[in-house]
């Protein structure tokens, strides 16, 4: 069916270049009739040679993607394997290859469904997935069944891009962009694809896969010293992220290309300091990072940037990382922008300066692929962007929607070493034979512990600074810390608070540093055994059938915790342990001019409702306790952006009190709740950021999933269903389109071709985690 779409909507094109030259009607030159430069050289011409264009089909991503959730299990599965196979198109969530992460077959994109049905489908297969439930894959949603919904080529469900672009310099991502604009073409971001909220990837996309982007962290780590300034910013802001760093009395930053992720920088930042050592010095560098390798810098902080095990309660969260921002906008200018005035807000209690204005060049020369030629100016009078605007948008407002980012500048802090804290192996050290017998039962005291320690520390007489110095981010994952704390003695005084008497010297509290742990690198070699597949790579995300596809991940405030001792253990009774990345520096390391919601900041932890009965008890009786909900026109902000997930939104409209009814359809859900972004970013904070992307891409050239304006009011017609058919996989280096399975045919995309699919770096499309 859809070649046969494509055939009749190049029925003019056609005719109009077989009246050029009549041998194009017989079929010389290329399939269908239409040779390969026709559709595509106004695009490969200007690719760097190195660049890579391929077409994708549902076949490929059956052949590339489904062997790793049918040949592996739990951590064997590796998010690094998918993300480097040549279709560019594997999720390390198999669902999200079809609309809203359900395979069922639908031709509105499931519109008429029921959230419950949903549901109750996804969590029946995961769990059967995942050994949760000890049941068998439904046979509908198994990707070993050749009969289910997934191996059905013809699925009106698919949601896959017919084409990826892999750029490797930002030339490749301007002409991209030139040519989505020449062609009413739309684009998307992706890197790993790990955005919860499915916006990594999107069918009738073109996907520019960042993946193969031009990297910059090994060699990209930079000292700053004051002998470098002369009181000023550069004109070509050169000197700005040192300036910035510098008012922030931090020494270092290192530059990361738009498609790395953050095992490069990890290793990047390690290696620069084992040659200190190795040179007679010690250990400089920290980075503030994701929890797995596989998760990218960008997605991730675009949508705040947790760092639950790198340091984000003591230097902040990934949004406050950001020095420099160097992108290509929907508009295709290629522009580098950060403050360049600032001014001390000590007094207030922020541990950095307020950002007072942002300045940004374009660079003259777009088409130039050689780095060292590049020339920064003035942008044109016609620009029409706020660069204040845009700082604001882009560190918090989430990835994939603003443009594409080619590179961050980001802040490196004061070298602490890590120390991990649990009594549950795996670990870097085994229990000894007195304490194995006990750890199913401290090991749930212990979590219990973790957030005592993080959300309300005075009980334990533990400081505000020592709890800063650590977070956890995952329920009974182990308590990590940098620098100086007082968890030894706070976990001695709080077993005797709950009376638990009868345990070895030493309380069976486990430490990472015996096994030589310095930092995440070495944490993640020395668990090699854990990731089997991964041996001497940095770990990957969780590789599974879908993420969290439903529930409420709220950002609980610290105010209410430290009502009462009980309110905190109300919530680790019914959800268990919360994600514990908030409080401490992550509350005052705000520029004040960034869009990550001040529920992030004023969080204690973020605590996951996950069944209906929980969601209903949330929005009912703990909701009215825990924000202001006094003005009825203002939603404030509530869920973390990080985490959301794909199906996840807020209370009903007409009662903010009452969940969003599981027995609704998508569309009712869609008209009559609150969704997803005004639960994240607050109704005051979405306006802006509406506002913002209008300003920026009026068209809507990037419109990811459950973005920013996603879920405005379409005017356009609905995208034709793609007929994911097997039409082999084309390779395009420099001009040209080769495939790359010579018994299949090429697919034919040109100016009706929809949506061009950018990847990146997340949460995902330069998305989260």
């Amino acid at each position: 069916m859809m070649l046969m779409t494509i055939a009749a909507s190049y029925l003019l094109l056609i005719t109009s270049a077989a009246a050029a030259d009549p041998s194009l009607a017989s079929g010389g030159g290329g399939s269908m009739g239409l040779p390969d430069s026709l559709l595509w050289d106004n695009l490969t011409s200007k690719l760097n040679p190195n660049a890579t264009l391929v077409s994708v089909s549902h076949a490929d991503y059956v052949k590339d993607c489904f062997p790793e959730f049918t040949d592996f299990s739990g951590f064997a599965r590796s998010n690094h394997a998918l993300n480097e196979k040549p279709s560019g198109v594997c999720l390390p969530h198999l669902f999200y290859g079809w609309d809203v992460g359900y395979p069922r077959p639908s031709t509105n994109g499931h519109a008429n469904e029921t959230y419950s049905r949903m549901v109750q489908d996804v969590l029946d297969a995961t769990n059967a997935d995942s050994s949760y439930s000890g049941t068998k894959i439904p046979e509908s949603f198994d990707p070993a069944n050749p009969n289910s919904f997934l191996n059905d080529d013809s699925n009106p469900s698919l949601n896959l891009p017919p084409m990826v672009l892999f750029p490797v310099v930002a030339s490749d991502v301007i002409a991209a962009i030139q040519f989505a604009d020449a062609n009413n073409v739309e684009i998307s971001v992706k890197n790993s694809g790990h955005s919860f909220l499915g916006a990594s990837q999107k069918k009738g996309t073109l996907l520019l896969n960042m993946h193969r982007y031009t990297q910059y962290s090994a060699t990209g780590i930079v000292d700053c010293v004051a002998s470098m300034l002369d009181d000023s910013v550069a004109d070509d802001l050169s000197t700005h992220p040192c300036a910035l760093s510098l008012a922030k009395n931090k020494s270092a930053y290192v530059r990361v290309g738009g498609g790395e992720n953050w095992e490069k920088v990890y290793f990047a930042v390690n290696d620069a300091n084992e040659a200190l050592e190795q040179g007679g010095g010690d250990y400089k560098y920290h980075a503030v990072g994701g929890a797995v390798g596989s998760v990218s810098p960008l997605g991730w902080t675009f949508q705040g940037g947790l760092g639950g095990n790198a340091g984000s309660r003591k230097y902040g969260l990934g949004v406050d990382q950001v020095l420099h921002i160097e992108m290509v906008l929907p508009s295709s200018h290629h522009v580098r922008f950060g403050p360049t005035k600032w001014e001390d807000a000590s007094a207030e209690g922020y541990t950095v300066p307020r950002t007072i204005d942002v300045s940004g060049l374009c660079r003259s020369n777009p088409e130039e692929q050689d780095e060292e030629k590049w020339e920064w100016d003035s942008c044109p009078d016609d620009f029409g962007i706020d660069f204040n605007d845009l700082w604001y948008a882009v560190r918090g407002g989430g990835g994939g929607t603003w443009g594409v980012v080619t590179s961050l500048y980001l802040q490196l802090h004061e070298f602490a070493t890590l120390e991990r804290y649990s009594v549950n192996p795996p670990m870097t050290v085994t229990q000894s034979p007195e304490c194995a017998p006990l750890v199913p039962t401290l090991g749930p005291l212990f979590a219990e512990f973790t957030s005592f320690y993080v959300m309300l520390p005075s009980l334990l007489d533990v400081s505000e600074e020592h709890s800063s110095a650590c977070g956890c981010p995952a329920p009974f994952a182990a308590l990590s810390c940098y620098g100086d704390e007082e968890v030894d003695q706070a976990w001695a005084r709080f077993l005797v608070i709950n009376n638990v008497t009868d345990v070895p010297e030493g309380n069976c509290l486990l430490r990472s540093s015996p096994g030589g742990i310095k930092n995440l690198v070495d944490l993640y070699l020395a668990n090699g055994d854990i990731y089997p597949r991964t041996e001497g790579r940095i770990g990957g995300s969780s590789v599974r059938f879908r993420h969290d596809y439903n529930g409420a991940n709220v950002l609980v405030p610290s105010a209410w915790i430290e009502e009462s001792e009980e309110n905190l253990k109300t919530l680790l009774s019914m959800l268990g342990s919360p994600y514990l990345s908030f409080r401490g520096v992550a509350r005052t390391a705000s520029d004040q001019s960034n869009s990550l919601s001040l529920a992030h900041r004023d969080a204690g932890g973020m605590f996951t409702f996950s069944s209906n009965d929980e969601i209903d008890y949330f929005w009912s009786e703990l909701f009215p306790k825990m924000f202001d909900i006094s003005d009825k026109s203002d939603f404030p902000p509530v869920l973390g952006g990080n985490h959301a997930a794909i199906l996840s939104s807020g209370p009903r409209k007409d009662d903010w009190t009452k969940a969003c009814p599981p027995e609704w359809t998508l569309e009712e859900r869609a008209e009559k709740c609150i969704s997803v972004q005004e639960a994240v970013y607050g109704t005051t904070g979405l306006k802006r950021l509406e506002a913002i992307k209008e300003a920026v891409d009026p068209n809507y050239m990037f419109d990811c999933t459950r973005c920013i304006g996603n879920n405005r009011p379409k005017t356009k017609k609905p995208v034709e269903e793609e007929d994911n058919s097997d039409s082999g996989v084309l390779e395009v280096e420099g001009e040209g389109v080769q495939s790359t399975d010579e018994n299949s045919g090429a697919l034919l995309i040109g100016k009706s071709l929809p949506v061009i699919l950018v990847v990146v770096g997340w949460t995902g499309s330069q998305f989260m985690f």
